[in-house]
């Protein structure tokens, strides 16, 4: 008698737990944000703080040396890579034949893991294009799919830039 009350209680309490559990693609609680534009720049920060070769030019001016004219700067976005959680599209902007900002249009959203994926992976990302100057970047590591995306819409960036 006493096993049977055991496993009654037993079986109970599994399916209490798993009919109680939420899965992360169940939408509710969520507190992603809707979409929005990933952006590194090489040549300003958001905090105030500037890149190197900001500063080279302004102590070139400083010291009287005239810098040499720059090449307006254009932009370049690239298709959209459709992934299995979603599309991701790329935008890249070229001055001087160097790559000085890139802004991740699109990418997946649909559900708390992919906003918390993306929220560490595509930093990294436009870092390590910003740094390399190419899309033979690293791939982050538990963001595969996003990172595919990428590199697909950043390829054909700089395919559309000439670069």
């Amino acid at each position: 008698m006493n096993r049977i009350v055991l496993w009654l209680l037993s079986t109970l309490s599994v399916l209490v737990l798993l009919f109680g559990y939420h899965t992360s693609t169940s939408g509710a609680g969520l507190t992603a944000s809707p979409p929005g534009v990933f952006a590194g720049s090489s040549q300003t920060s958001g905090n105030g703080g500037s890149s190197g070769a900001s500063q080279k030019s302004s102590g070139q001016k400083s010291s009287g040396q005239k810098a040499p004219a720059a090449t307006a700067p254009t932009s370049a976005t690239g298709a959209v890579a459709q992934t299995q959680w979603g599309p991701v599209q790329v935008k890249i902007s070229v001055a001087s034949g160097a790559i000085t900002d890139v802004n991740v249009l699109q990418y997946p959203s649909g559900n708390g893991t992919d906003a918390q994926i993306n929220s560490y992976a595509l930093p990294q990302l436009i870092q390590e294009t910003l740094n390399q100057q190419s899309a033979n970047i690293q791939m982050i590591s538990g963001a595969t799919v996003t990172s595919t995306g990428y590199l697909q819409s950043l390829q054909s960036a700089i395919d559309q830039a000439g670069l």
